[in-house]
């Protein structure tokens, strides 16, 4: 019911059913109006008739009785004269036309005085009052009415309107940027919706295009980098074998491998976040958490120094769904930012069920940059990186549902904690 409410068709049928009672209630207000100062004015147009009428019959006998009937009532009032009673309340009024209740009946009244004498003319407004109330009941029956037919002549409308529209949207949410042979803007008029359809068309022919200049783009960094990458880290692995380097050698090399092994690994995951999910795309497989963080702990262990110690622990070995590669960037990076700014001291490792921890003794963060640190490129003082690491976790984090948690205060070390949602446990 809240979607029908919040459509556009339920708005502009209630607009013209808005629009419709604000007529009748204006129309209705102003034949009210119209109806009862006509009545008053045909009241005393009778009243004066009547009063003109009496006078010239009294003047031709005056012993001629005033008017008695069920809607006029005369009386005449002549000082030392016997004759009915006027009531008192009609003694004191003044010439001209009042309204007055007498005994509960409310009447209209007209006087007139010539000399001494006073004449009084009564109409019985209550039958009028009957008629002007039966009047009104019809003209609030006939502004529902009015509203009804309003609200149902909108909807129709809105429907024939709106159909253009609902085509639309149907399209642009039918349409995907690989389905070469939808138009969306083929059978719409030249009109609002039509060059809306165009302008839809537009963005999505350019999308198309896009889609594809990116791509052969991934297509090509992958083979371009990929394969330079494998040759560096071929040629690495042979350097290693060769037992003729000296000792500083070996670390050069051992260097240069870390670092192209750190580029095969940023270089998948960047290609995998480049990439967008089907539904028809294979499940990911489950991968070992304590796995992963073990291989990050080995392969991050030469930042680790001298006089800082590293504890590992998993208590349980959690499964998730999620790319190794991505897994591994994200361990990594936490790994690496503690094993990097720990002088002294210790780097926690812990593996549960549901969240891996890093707790570091390092000289943690100011609170000035505690919120910054996922944002792409912020640098930290005293960090010695590009400001891409933390913004990259955040990314695969967002793509898997995960959530990171860094708290942290200067001088005091850093507790970075990753949230996930493991699908088995071994």
């Amino acid at each position: 019911m809240n979607g029908v409410r919040h459509s556009l068709r339920f708005k502009l049928a209630s607009t013209f059913a808005w629009f419709g009672a604000l007529v009748s209630l204006l129309l209705s207000l102003g034949l009210s109006f119209t109806a009862h100062n006509l009545g008053e004015r045909l009241m005393d147009e009778t009243l004066r008739a009547e009063i003109e009428d009496y006078l010239s019959r009294r003047a031709r006998n005056p012993n001629s009785l005033p008017p008695a009937t069920i809607s006029v009532r005369g009386y005449v009032h002549v000082p030392g004269r016997g004759g009915e009673e006027m009531p008192p309340e009609l003694l004191k009024l003044s010439p001209g036309k009042h309204q007055l209740t007498l005994d509960g009946t409310p009447y209209r009244v007209a006087v007139a005085d010539q000399g001494n004498e006073r004449y009084v003319m009564l109409f019985n407004e209550k039958r009028q009052r009957q008629r002007e109330e039966q009047f009104l009941l019809y003209l609030a029956a006939g502004a529902l009415i009015m509203t009804l037919v309003s609200a149902g002549v909108g909807w129709w409308l809105a429907g024939r309107v709106v159909a253009p529209v609902a085509e639309l949207a149907r399209r642009v949410a039918k349409a995907r940027p690989e389905d070469e042979m939808l138009e969306i803007e083929e059978g719409f008029a030249n009109d609002e919706i039509g060059k809306l359809a165009r302008v839809f068309g537009g963005y999505l022919r350019r999308m198309r295009a896009f889609i594809e200049r990116e791509r052969a783009f991934t297509a090509d960094v992958s083979h371009e980098l990929r394969t330079p990458l494998a040759i560096v880290q071929g040629a690495v692995e042979l350097m290693e074998d060769d037992r003729r380097l000296d000792e500083r050698q070996q670390k050069r090399i051992a260097r240069i491998g870390r670092a192209a092994r750190q580029m095969i690994a940023l270089t998948t995951a960047l290609l995998l976040m480049a990439r967008e999910k089907t539904p028809d795309e294979p499940a990911e497989r489950d991968c070992d958490v304590c796995e992963v963080v073990g291989e990050a702990v080995d392969t991050h262990r030469y930042l680790v120094s001298p006089n800082t110690r590293v504890e590992l622990a998993c208590s349980c070995h959690p499964l998730i769904a999620a790319e190794r590669a991505l897994l591994g960037i994200v361990a990594a990076n936490l790994i690496r930012n503690a094993f990097a700014y720990t002088v002294s001291g210790a780097v926690s490792i812990s593996v549960d069920d549901h969240c891996l921890t890093v707790a570091d003794t390092g000289p943690g963060i100011g609170e000035e940059e505690i919120g910054k640190v996922f944002q792409r490129h912020f640098r930290g003082s005293g960090s010695t990186g590009a400001g891409i690491g933390l913004s990259l976790v955040k990314r695969i984090c967002d793509r898997y549902g995960w959530e990171t948690v860094i708290e942290s205060s200067a001088g005091k070390g850093t507790t970075a904690q990753l949230f996930f949602k493991p699908v088995n446990l071994i």
